[in-house]
């Protein structure tokens, strides 16, 4: 099978069990953001941290997977397509929960940045944001098509990436660097 098919050469992209739209439409910019997330978190593979840390990353890398094609799918409970739950967000809430455990509580702003993998999880989470302002946006295009647990796990994932993101700064030694609020 060859990897292009000229289809989509004139804008336009077809939706999983769906019609044709413009590779702008708001269901192509939510999934299009969501796979972005996922390259950002794909740059972290041959970065070095625990078997932990790493089957977490693989593990929230399959759940957008999931995610997209959610998105990628009008009415996907007519398609058989797999969907984010409540269990996968207590899952997410429960990671944020071990990982703070191990960090000093957060008693202002900080500045995004640090190691390597820190910075990247940074990154990650702002993407993980711009995706969820995506899902909102269509959402409120075509409520009855997307799942609310999908907002909720997106605004869980923000909070475990930059969870994350502080504990791989500590792992390496990284100081967080507050935020100076600007004097006048």
């Amino acid at each position: 099978m060859k990897i292009y098919t000229r289809t989509g050469d004139t804008g336009e992209t077809g939706l999983m069990g769906g019609p044709r739209v413009q590779k702008d439409n708001a269901r192509i910019e939510a999934y299009g953001t969501i796979d972005e997330l996922n390259a950002v978190l794909g740059l972290l593979h041959p970065e070095q941290f625990s078997d932990d840390l790493g089957q977490l990353l693989v593990s929230l890398q399959n759940d957008l997977f999931v995610v997209g094609a959610e998105l990628a799918t009008p009415q996907p409970e007519q398609h058989e397509i797999p969907s984010i739950g409540t269990a996968d967000v207590q899952r997410l809430e429960a990671h944020i929960d071990r990982f703070e455990e191990e960090l000093p509580p957060l008693k202002q702003f900080i500045l995004p940045g640090g190691s390597r993998v820190g910075t990247t999880l940074h990154v990650a989470r702002a993407v993980c944001r711009r995706a969820e302002r995506r899902v909102v946006t269509l959402q409120e295009m075509v409520s009855s098509e997307v799942s609310s647990s999908i907002l909720i796990y997106l605004n869980r994932l923000g909070d475990l990436l930059f969870v994350l993101a502080r504990f791989a700064n500590q792992q390496a030694g990284q100081a967080e660097i507050p935020w100076k609020k600007p004097t006048s």
